[in-house]
């Protein structure tokens, strides 16, 4: 009898049981996902799963396994719903095994190349009172009696702490209340973040593809071969990241028949937002990664400084990755008071909740941006995961909370 034993190391150890090891009830009734006890020899051999055998002289069952394990988690006979629902036992596959422990080492490379540039990182507060993103995507809960949100994004916050320290992180939860299904939203995601000081538009640009390109190679370096196990078809992105205007990309869908609406054909025109699927299709027809930048005001957040030579567009930039879409999104901040302040106003939104913002740009103001990475969406890019659930060990998306 062959048993495969793991320990939680990376390693999968291959025992022989043998004559009357094999031939008792507790080996007769054992079941996949038992915990045992084993005694022998380990000799090396080429044949088996990580090169080395053991030998059995004595073993003990530990807890005895249900047999109906197979069933709870099988990807092809099982709906998303039980699956999900039995992501407890699912983790326990090797395939999602070992996306979960590149995950701890992805996010580790993260960390080592933003501490190897200076980067000091900080914990932001996930309890806020205040809104980044929008007002239609926030998680809201009562606190002490005053209304309260799960914060969209540690960006505000990460300002305040650029004039004290320099470049910073952060590596955090962030929530998005979407009542989105796709293969790339979820309502609770891991969120780096980054703000800048004394930068250009051009700097931001390049400090995002320094990031992708340099944390890309830190994983190859690291875990090459467990990478290759997901994805055998990864490619190191190289420089310089392709760099596209907005409006190259409206006249690209335009001129490649890439639809606002595909029922209609209509196309798409300057001042359109570009939803996920058309701009998923433009960038799986370009083939590379793609910065895509300068979008207009009218589309973009309040807080998005201007481009010098056209004050209708932003200095605002999107990642956008093959198989993904969108895995960064970033700006230039406005640093100025003054029009920060118009910015709030023109947007409804009442500048007085957030005094503590506005007073950055009153006392030694400077020009800075930043950006967001979603983590997940990295992972489904670099290991070639097609839905980000797989990527996450609990995924939290519409409607579903548990386990």
């Amino acid at each position: 009898m062959f048993v495969n034993l793991r320990d939680g190391s990376e390693i999968m150890l291959q025992c022989i049981f043998q004559n009357e090891l094999s031939n008792c009830y507790d080996a007769l009734t054992l079941h996949r996902e038992a915990s045992i006890t084993v005694y022998g020899i380990i000799k090396k051999d080429d044949r088996a799963l990580d090169g080395y055998e053991l030998t059995v002289d004595f073993w003990e069952l530990i807890c005895a396994s249900a047999g109906e394990f197979d069933s709870k988690i099988n990807k092809d006979s099982s709906n998303v719903s039980k699956l999900m629902n039995n992501r407890h036992l699912v983790i326990r596959q090797e395939e999602t095994t070992l996306i979960l422990r590149m995950r701890s080492i992805i996010t580790q490379c993260f960390r080592n190349v933003l501490f190897k540039n200076k980067y000091t990182e900080v914990t932001c507060p996930t309890l806020v009172q205040t809104q980044v993103e929008g007002g239609s995507t926030l998680f809201s809960l009562d606190y002490y009696g005053e209304p309260a949100y799960l914060t969209q994004s540690s960006q505000l916050y990460l300002e305040t702490c650029i004039y004290s320290l320099g470049n910073v992180f952060s590596l955090m939860p962030s929530y998005r209340a979407e009542k989105s299904r796709t293969r790339r939203h979820l309502s609770e995601y891991i969120h780096l973040e980054t703000e800048v000081a004394f930068i250009t538009f051009d700097d931001l640009l390049n400090n995002i593809e320094d990031l992708i390109c340099d944390v890309s190679q830190e994983v190859v370096k690291n875990s090459g071969e467990m990478l290759k196990q997901l994805n055998p078809n990864f490619k190191l992105p190289t420089k310089p990241i392709k760099r596209m205007d907005y409006s190259d990309a409206i006249k690209y869908c335009q001129e490649n028949d890439i639809y606002k609406d595909e029922e209609t054909k209509e196309h798409f025109v300057f001042g359109d937002d570009i939803p996920e699927g058309p701009e998923r299709k433009m960038t799986e027809m370009i083939d590379e990664p793609i910065l895509l930048c300068r979008f207009p005001a009218n589309i973009k957040a309040f807080y998005m400084s201007r481009c010098p030579e056209n004050q209708n567009l932003t200095e605002s930039v999107d990642l956008l990755m093959p198989g993904v879409g969108e895995i960064i999104g970033g700006s230039m901040r406005e640093w100025d008071y003054d029009r920060l302040i118009a910015g709030f106003k023109k947007h409804g939104i009442d500048p007085s909740d957030y005094y503590w913002y506005t007073d950055l740009r009153k006392f030694g103001s400077v020009p800075h941006g930043g950006y967001g990475l979603g983590i997940e969406r990295f992972l489904c890019w670099i290991l070639g995961q097609y839905h980000i659930r797989d990527v996450c060990l609990y995924p939290r998306y519409m409607n579903h909370c548990t386990p």
